[in-house]
């Protein structure tokens, strides 16, 4: 074999090894990363279970202390559920406060249009608790007459249990920080307790809430605006957001042109025909 060969397929050799070693150090460096992550982060998160039932024979306690049967809140109109505790230091507050900034943007009110149902993870949160993380959320939102439409529960480990592991909703108590370690979200569910529609984070777009809240209605909220813009929006669960169809709005725009068109030459066929036949136009 030439020299010149042989020093070329050293050094292309070279490469390969060196493209191999900064392989394996990465994927030794991601493992470490991930070894580094606090175990307790491990075992939280969201997974969503749209389309699926949540509990409705839970038995749980409403802010005065009465026995209330989660299905009570589901009485033909969509939901908004928060799974919140109300000790929470930090981010359950983020979250109310997210809410209630969206629903106070839409026409759409609680009470009338939907309801509000909160429920904490932490059993040891009391009814007391409830009632006092509630009244400044209601106040907040400002709307007289829709203070029967938000409520504040609690309940056993039990019904906790089997709500949140309907909803997707892992968490995990930390007891060296003496909290619990979770994910935020909304959720919307239809009025027979259908999870339709799940919203990350502290901030909830106006728009789609309204989109998601009039969907989960089957129609009987919104306006035909609504309609047409659920025609053009569709949910996308991997962002939890409404994104743009644009072929449907393509579609849209051609059928509003045709028929703008359409009453155009409508009215100049009318137009033609009166002068023809001497008739004065009318304005």
């Amino acid at each position: 074999m030439r020299p010149g060969i042989v020093r070329l397929a050293l050094v292309l050799a070279a490469f390969v090894a060196a493209d191999a070693l900064r392989a394996d150090t990465g994927a030794a460096a991601d493992s470490a990363r991930l070894d580094l992550r606090p175990k307790i982060l491990q075992s939280v998160g969201i997974s969503q279970r749209i389309g699926e039932r949540i509990p409705l024979d839970a038995i749980l306690q409403d802010e005065d202390a009465r026995s209330v049967r989660l299905g009570d809140y589901f009485r033909g109109k969509p939901v908004v559920l928060v799974l919140a505790y109300y000790n929470c230091p930090m981010l359950c507050t983020q979250v109310f406060g997210g809410l209630v900034e969206s629903l106070r943007a839409m026409s759409l009110e609680a009470a009338r249009d939907y309801e509000v149902v909160a429920v904490s993870f932490d059993p040891r949160d009391k009814p007391s608790d409830a009632a006092a993380k509630r009244k400044p959320y209601v106040e907040a939102y400002g709307r007289p007459g829709s203070e029967s439409g938000w409520h504040f529960l609690t309940g056993s480990q039990g019904s906790i249990d089997r709500l949140t592991k309907a909803v997707g909703f892992r968490y995990a108590f930390d007891e060296r920080l003496g909290q619990f370690a979770h994910a935020s979200a909304i959720y919307v569910l239809t009025p027979e307790g259908v999870l339709a529609r799940y919203f990350f984070g502290i901030e909830y777009a106006p728009r789609d809430l309204r989109l998601a809240l009039v969907e989960a209605s089957s129609g009987r909220l919104g306006t035909p605006l609504d309609q047409v813009l659920l025609y053009c929006y569709h949910y996308d669960p991997a962002v939890g957001r409404y994104g743009a169809v644009v072929l449907n709005i393509v579609r849209v725009g051609g059928a509003a042109a045709v028929v703008i068109l359409g009453t155009f030459l409508a009215l100049m066929v009318r137009m033609e025909r009166r002068r023809a036949t001497g008739a004065p136009a009318k304005s």
